[in-house]
């Protein structure tokens, strides 16, 4: 794959790795639902398995490309980030046992809004109008998704919802981090923490593996996992977030369809209007963000 890579245009590269990642977690997604839904595994046994499998595909292969990723003076920002990321990870997989996929994946993209409503209430980052006007957009579009007022509201669906704001803690303390730490360094930590911190909330449920169709599964979500994280970091090596953005949102379509197809979820109207807004809104705080780093 990276041969082929090294003589195709970066731009065409980028979009297609993007495009690759977002099918796998798509993929991912359909079969953390099946586990924990229809087959009744634990949401913490599951993404215990997942992130374990994964990491032992990638810790060593990254370990090996770059050696000096281990080293850090910031390991206990690492610590702090990664309890972030594994409670977000944990939210995410419950969430997953109890709403449809296509309400979980819409309600996951409000996490750039919560990044800048943390910004400006933790770093005391100026927030413009004009950035304020977009979350309470995305916000909106969120509500219509949600749809609290509607007898077919439960409150597990809140689970996506704060999945997305521990991911928007964690990407607001990797973009801090950047300033000292490598990409390489960041991904290594964050591999490597997750398992034992997982381990420990998953032992009510019980680590033990499952076997037959079950196992299959975790190992093939790990996989599947390890895969898209390495996609998705080429994707941002070689082209820009801003040119790769719309890419990305095609992971809601692809979660969708799969969503259909495994499941019989047939979204209502009111996710594409909701889908809609939070798009539209998160290209207005991307286009704002990449004026001000030009600027």
């Amino acid at each position: 794959m990276t041969r082929i890579f090294a003589t195709t245009r970066p731009a065409t590269a980028g979009a297609f790795l993007m495009i690759f990642a977002g099918l796998l977690f798509a993929l991912v997604n359909t079969i953390v639902q099946w586990g924990t839904m229809k087959m009744g595994l634990p949401p913490t046994r599951v993404a215990f398995w997942q992130y374990l499998i994964a990491t032992l595909w990638l810790v060593p292969w990254m370990i090996f490309k770059t050696p000096d990723a281990l080293r850090t003076k910031a390991l206990p920002k690492h610590l702090l980030r990664v309890g972030c990321a594994v409670i977000g990870v944990q939210l995410w997989v419950t969430g997953l046992a109890h709403v449809p996929i296509w309400q979980a994946i819409a309600l996951i993209m409000l996490s750039p809004f919560f990044v800048t409503v943390l910004a400006s209430l933790w770093l005391g980052e100026q927030v413009s109008a004009h950035r304020w006007g977009a979350v309470v957009i995305g916000f909106i579009g969120g509500m219509i998704i949600l749809a609290p007022w509607s007898d077919a509201f439960t409150p597990h669906a809140l689970y996506p919802v704060g999945a997305a704001i521990f991911w928007g803690l964690t990407s607001l303390m990797t973009k801090q981090m950047t300033a000292t730490e490598s990409p390489a360094t960041l991904t290594l930590y964050l591999l490597m923490l997750l398992t034992p911190i997982n381990a420990g909330l998953a032992l009510d449920a019980g680590l033990g593996f499952e076997g037959s169709t079950a196992g299959l599964l975790l190992v093939g979500a790990g996989l599947l996992t390890a895969i898209a994280q390495y996609a998705l970091a080429r994707a941002y090596s070689i082209a820009d977030a801003a040119y790769l953005q719309p890419f990305d949102h095609l992971k809601l379509p692809f979660n969708v369809g799969l969503g259909l197809v495994v499941f019989g979820y047939a979204p209502p109207g009111s996710l594409w209007l909701g889908a809609a807004l939070i798009v539209g809104a998160s290209f207005a705080l991307l286009r704002q963000e990449t004026r001000l780093q030009t600027a």
